[in-house]
């Protein structure tokens, strides 16, 4: 719905410094984008015509145009043909927040080390067979891990492997290497995709004790399944962190704006 422009907080006393260094467009950019920022002209509002900045600012029309250009390229307003220029909202659809800071856990071999918890070969229950699409009963390798960062736990493993009795586990598969390969795809047996989810959760008390925390404590916790190049699973297993020790986080519309 349409706003009456009578009714925005618009700052009459700004205006362009003749004698600044700074150029007069983006003198003038910069104060449509504190305007924007401030609440003068909401996502979806029209900015005024390119006439109307030219007599509020006494500015030529090439000046507002590089101005305009400038918030465009900021990502801060569009564009429209024979319409006008137009505040740009905020779209949440495409936001995608990274791994990266999960990943650099198992990066920092200095920091990082892994700590064998089991590694024994069990029979698949009936949900770890149908997430690695095995019949029930089948032999599968399991691996449980503690990933600690400074001498603290930080994050517990657990991991379901296909058997292979032609493929032994050695110990270097054990270790950190592994881990970091689950990100990139690479190992003994290449991958060809995986999925992973995020789910928000609370510690039990057997993973609160391994974590060295309370239970009940937030935490996350990332399960993973990887393809072969046939599109069979190979492994499937679930990371459990604490809550402290990883946040997600993103940038959404304009870093331009405070």
């Amino acid at each position: 719905m349409a706003r009456r422009y009578d009714s925005l907080r618009v700052d009459n006393r700004r205006t362009i410094n003749r004698q600044a260094s700074e150029p007069a467009y983006v003198q003038l950019a910069n104060i449509l984008r504190e305007e924007i920022a401030g609440g003068t002209y909401y996502p979806g509002d029209r900015l005024p015509s390119e006439s109307e900045l030219c007599g509020r600012f006494r500015v030529s029309p090439m000046t507002v145009r590089r101005s305009i250009n400038t918030l465009v390229d900021q990502r801060v307003v569009n564009t429209i043909q024979g319409s006008g220029t137009y505040v740009r909202p905020l779209d949440l659809r495409g936001v995608t927040f990274s791994l990266q800071e999960f990943h650099e856990l198992f990066r920092d071999k200095e920091r990082t080390r892994v700590r064998i918890l089991e590694a024994l070969i069990v029979k698949a229950d009936e949900s770890v067979a149908g997430k690695l699409a095995v019949p029930a009963g089948s032999r599968t390798i399991l691996i449980r891990r503690l990933l600690v960062l400074d001498g603290d736990p930080v994050v517990y493993h657990s991991e379901h492997l296909i058997y292979d009795p032609f493929r032994p586990i050695v110990e270097a598969e054990l270790e950190v290497t592994p881990l970091d390969r689950l990100f990139v795809g690479k190992g003994e047996k290449h991958l060809k995709s995986g999925k992973l989810t995020v789910q928000a959760a609370v510690l039990s008390k057997q993973e609160a004790e391994m974590l060295n925390t309370i239970p009940m404590q937030p935490a996350f916790r990332i399960e993973h399944v990887f393809l072969d190049l046939d599109d069979k699973p190979t492994s499937w297993g679930r990371f459990i962190v604490r809550g402290d020790r990883l946040t997600f986080s993103t940038t959404v519309g304009s870093s331009s704006l405070p």
